[in-house]
C-alpha cells in the first residue's frame, strides 16, 4: 500500500565521489496521520553488483581481499569479500558483475544467476546491491585480476576450498554483509544438492 509522502525541501550537501542529500520530509504514519517534518540524509549511491564466484569443477569459491578504510576503526582494514562494484551508466547489472569479476578476480563467467536485490543500510543510503551466483569457466583465471591501477585498487584474489569458505563464514572471519548473504545462499544450495 502506497502511503503519502511530502518532501518539503531537498539540498545536496556533498557532491564528490559520492553524494549526500538532505531532505525535510513528512510521511503518512501507520495511524493515517502525517508526521511532522523531519530532517533526513541520504548517502546517494546508484546500484551496485556483487558475485559469489564458484568453480564447480574444482569445488572452490573465489573471493577477494582489499583495504577498506571505513572498517579500520573496528578491524584490521582488510576485508574478505565477494567481487563487487558499481553499475556504470548504460550497463546492465549482468554486464557489470561480469566486468567486475574479470577486473578483480581475472575470471570469465559461464553461468550467472540472480540471488537477491537488497538495500544494505536503508536507514542511510539509497544504494542497492544486486547479488549474483556466478560459475567460472575453465580451470582458472583468464586474466591477471587484482583490480584497476587507475582506480588505485590493490586486490588479492582468494581461491578457497568450499569447506574453508564456509569455515571462515562460521568463525566470523567474513564481516561483509553481501558476502555473508551470498555464502549462506551457496551453502544452502550445495546442502540441498542444487549445486554440486
Amino acid at each position: 500500500m502506497m502511503r503519502k509522502i511530502d518532501i518539503r525541501k531537498r539540498a545536496l550537501l556533498l557532491d564528490d565521489y559520492f553524494k549526500v542529500e538532505e531532505a525535510y520530509v513528512s510521511y503518512e504514519k501507520f495511524d493515517g496521520t502525517m508526521s511532522r517534518p523531519v530532517r533526513r540524509l541520504d548517502f546517494v549511491r546508484g546500484d551496485a553488483v556483487a558475485g559469489i564466484l564458484f568453480n564447480k569443477q574444482r569445488q572452490r569459491v573465489i573471493l577477494v581481499s582489499q583495504f577498506r578504510y571505513a572498517t579500520l576503526s573496528r578491524g584490521t582494514g582488510w576485508t574478505t569479500e565477494a567481487v563487487a562494484g558499481l553499475v556504470d551508466p548504460g550497463e546492465t547489472p549482468e554486464e557489470a558483475v561480469k566486468r567486475e569479476i574479470l577486473e578483480e578476480a581475472g575470471y570469465e563467467v559461464e553461468t550467472l544467476e540472480r540471488i537477491s536485490c537488497f538495500y544494505p543500510t536503508p536507514g542511510v543510503t539509497s544504494e542497492r546491491i544486486i547479488l549474483y551466483y556466478a560459475e567460472t569457466r575453465g580451470d582458472g583465471p583468464v586474466a591477471k585480476g587484482g583490480g584497476l591501477a587507475h582506480e588505485n585498487e590493490d586486490i588479492q584474489v582468494l581461491d578457497l576450498p568450499l569447506d574453508e569458505a564456509f569455515a571462515q563464514l562460521d568463525r566470523g572471519d567474513i564481516v561483509d554483509a553481501k558476502t555473508i548473504i551470498g555464502l549462506m545462499w551457496l551453502r544452502e544450495q550445495t546442502t540441498q544438492g542444487r549445486i554440486e
